[in-house]
């Protein structure tokens, strides 16, 4: 097997609440914003896949990520984590 090692212990169903509101107010800044996933994307300098991944709650974003996405969006990363 290769990759990385399953997590021990599986994450809280309010994490996963959260990870995905996160996911859902990023696509609703980048629409209010009238962008695509590939316009944030290449203004935030990340690949098309990686906000996909955000905005589904498929993946956790970094702290770093998220100031670029809230850059690019021209936002307050706090308004990225709250809502």
């Amino acid at each position: 097997m290769c990759g990385v090692p399953a997590r021990r212990n599986p994450r809280p169903d309010w994490v996963i609440a959260r990870q995905v509101a996160l996911g859902h107010r990023i696509a609703q800044l980048r629409q209010r914003a009238d962008l695509s996933q590939e316009e944030l994307a290449h203004a935030a300098g990340m690949e098309r896949r990686s906000i996909q991944r955000y905005e589904s709650g498929r993946r956790d974003p970094r702290y770093s990520d998220l100031l670029l996405i809230a850059h690019a969006l021209r936002v307050h990363v706090t308004d990225l984590l709250s809502g």
